[in-house]
């Protein structure tokens, strides 16, 4: 009777299993799937489906190995088959720890993925119904239809098949090819990727050694092995599913494409989208017998042109390696032994198995009964670990020992370098004071005190020198002063002389009457000293033509004032000699002024020849003035009298003379003046 129930339990599993393939596989059908007009492409997007409705592209490979070793299958011997308990264990271990890895709105239904995963397996391992797949093909599978990176998924196939030195044994390469492809066979794709005796010849060399970077040169190559060719595909198509490409496909007109793009290398601009182009649709001139080539991303034309020139303009090679490379000596893995002692494998996926499984599941009263009837080895392995912590402890106690010794010497050495390091400091804070007290006595040193200075006899002798010089300077100055302005005085009294006798001549006219304009001083930007009086109080009673010539600024420089009062003297006397020459003839007139251009009044030197004409017309401003031709030659003839007779007067004669002599003293004395004001001027600045 049990007998009889549990064949109707194994019959209505065996139903539920197969109703639950033909729903997978009748879903793959209704994706239109068999209408990809290439094998590649068709066996890639079918196993893609799989892969995406049992939600293996949420978990990768280190996921996977993680499960493996929950599960105690990463040590097990490959040729060893699994029934189903212990693949829906393995199953569910990966599914449950997913969801606990999503968040909390991203869940997956975990009942209707183990189901569906399971199932497929069967169908492609185990067609026959046995119950019994080899932990070989579970793992080939599991790396195979999990997402992730296909470099770490061949690194992980890679281990499986070499051996310890990292070489690839070719007898396991070969049965991983018979296990993998038996994943295109079971989405009916056999006839294209099926296995046959010469798939493991036409990938590698028998004579050859295959290490790692060689198995992954391979493999991930363009073109890869034909029986293999699906598997970059596969990974190709989960990195562009949600690529987008702004570009009208020239067959079905949409205005975008997501996935792959080709474009055909013969036709300008005709480019389509993986629809169209999977099941084969041409139009206008293009043929499918045109070279397409495939496109994962899109590049606008500016962006394109950069990647041009700096390719150009590179010097190295831009091409990147396909992967990194790996050693060929593979790493040693850890010995965790003396840690955790290993456990029984039944015991150990029994135990993780009825927590990986809900209660309500039949498996779970199964782990149950076969655990139960293992106690004695566990007590045994927990007996074995005790007296491992055992050792353990006592080891450490001795260890304490040796570190309490090892502490107090680090407690000394310590206590060492902190005295050490006070030592120093307290060095460092001599040493600072002694600076600060060096640069206290320099700045003493260099800023000496005014009673210091009066105690010096050197400096008190020096001060006296000065201050006498001092009041020598201020003496000049006066002296200066005063005769700057008895000179001021006697311009004065010609210069209103000039204007007297300027009034009277009854030929002068009213534009020589006028005195020309006395030229006022610009102040030097170089004066170096302003004197102790203004130059206003040295002008006191002299003429208000002359101190207008001189009024200036309160602030004025001596040497400047003396020089000015010397050229406007010059400036004087040239303008009376210009008056008396214009009351003269036409003839003496520019006689005189020829001879008195060619003179330098700048030097104040009169030559002979000024001094006669000078004088000739002095004489020529008397009336009545009898003059031989012989005396002087320059006289004029037609000056006399009303009747016609010469006209002579002692007193006039005597008159002349002295006025020719007080002028002929007044240019001598301007000169000497001159010179003397810039001797004065020269020794006052090298003195100062």
């Amino acid at each position: 009777m049990v007998h009889t129930v549990g064949m109707i339990e194994d019959c209505g599993k065996r139903g539920n299993t197969m109703a639950e393939r033909r729903q997978l596989f009748a879903e793959m059908r209704a994706q239109d799937l068999d209408r990809i007009r290439l094998s590649t492409y068709r066996t890639a997007c079918k196993l893609r489906f799989v892969q995406k409705k049992c939600n293996l592209h949420l978990v990768d490979i280190w996921n996977v190995i993680e499960a493996l070793r929950e599960n105690a299958l990463n040590n097990l011997d490959p040729n060893i088959e699994l029934n189903v308990a212990r693949l829906e264990a393995v199953i569910s271990t990966i599914f449950y720890q997913l969801n606990k890895r999503m968040p909390t709105t991203h869940q997956i239904n975990v009942e209707q993925s183990i189901s569906l995963l399971l199932n497929f397996l069967l169908a492609a391992f185990d067609p026959e119904g046995h119950g019994k797949i080899s932990v070989f093909a579970v793992k080939m599978a599991l790396a195979t239809l999990c997402g992730g990176k296909i470099m770490d998924k061949l690194r992980y196939i890679f281990s499986m098949i070499s051996d310890s030195s990292g070489v690839m044994v070719y007898g396991r390469y070969d049965m991983f090819l018979r296990e993998v492809l038996k994943l295109p066979t079971a989405v009916f794709e056999g006839p294209s990727f099926g296995y046959t005796e010469q798939s493991a010849k036409s990938c590698f060399s028998q004579q050859k050694k295959v290490t790692l970077n060689t198995f992954l040169d391979t493999l991930m190559s363009d073109p890869p092995p034909q029986c293999l060719v699906w598997l970059p595909l596969l990974h190709r198509l989960a990195n562009v599913e949600n690529v987008f490409h702004p570009v009208e496909c020239s067959y079905c007109h949409s205005e975008s494409m997501m996935g792959f793009r080709y474009r055909c290398q013969q036709c300008h601009n005709y480019q389509l989208c993986q629809d169209c182009f999977w099941r084969g649709h041409a139009s206008g001139s293009h043929s499918n017998q045109h070279q397409m080539k495939e496109y994962t991303s899109w590049k606008s034309p500016a962006k394109k042109l950069t990647n041009a020139l700096s390719k150009s303009l590179s010097c190295a090679s831009s091409r990147e390696p396909l992967h990194p490379m790996f050693p060929d000596q593979p790493e040693k893995p850890l010995n965790l032994a003396h840690i955790v002692p290993p456990r029984p494998v039944t015991s150990m996926n029994d135990t993780l198995f009825s927590h990986s499984v809900p209660s309500g599941s039949p498996f779970a009263n199964r782990s149950v009964l076969d655990s139960a009837s293992r106690l004695d080895e566990e007590h045994k392995l927990i007996a074995r670990y005790a007296a491992r912590l055992a050792a353990e402890t006592s080891s450490s106690q001795q260890g304490q020992q040796r570190g309490a010794s090892d502490i107090s010497f680090t407690i000394d050495a310590n206590k060492q370098q902190r005295q050490l390091i006070a030592e120093l400091e307290n060095k460092n804070r001599e040493i600072l004071q002694e600076i600060q007290r060096l640069r206290l006595e320099h700045e003493q040193a260099s800023q000496p005190t005014p009673e210091k200075a009066q105690q010096n006899p050197t400096l008190l002798a020096e001060l006296r020198l000065l201050r006498q010089r001092k009041d020598e300077l201020e003496q000049r100055m006066s002296a200066l002063q005063e005769s700057r302005r008895e000179l001021m005085v006697q311009l004065e009294g010609l210069m209103k002389l000039l204007k007297t006798q300027g009034a009277g001549s009854p030929r002068s006219s009213p534009s020589h009457t006028i005195s020309r304009p006395i030229p006022m001083p610009i102040r030097s930007a170089s004066a170096c000293s302003t004197p102790t009086h203004a130059p206003q109080d040295s002008l006191t009673g002299v003429g208000g033509d002359v101190q207008e010539a001189f009024a200036q600024s309160a602030r004025r420089n001596l040497r400047n004032d003396l020089l000015v009062a010397a050229d406007s003297i010059t400036n004087t006397m040239s303008s009376l000699v210009k008056e008396l020459n214009s009351e003269v003839g036409s003839e003496t007139e520019s006689n005189v002024d020829s001879e008195f251009g060619r003179t330098h009044f700048d030097d104040l030197v009169p030559s002979p020849t000024s001094e006669k004409a000078f004088l000739a017309q002095i004489h020529a401003r008397k009336p009545g003035y009898i003059h031989s031709a012989a005396a002087t030659g320059s006289i004029r003839s037609d000056m006399v009298t009303e009747d016609g007779d010469p006209y002579v007067r002692a007193d006039d004669e005597n008159y002349e003379n002295d006025s020719v002599r007080q002028l002929e003293n007044e240019l001598k004395m301007e000169e000497y003046l001159k010179q003397k004001l810039q001797d004065e001027a020269y020794q006052v600045s090298l003195q100062s």
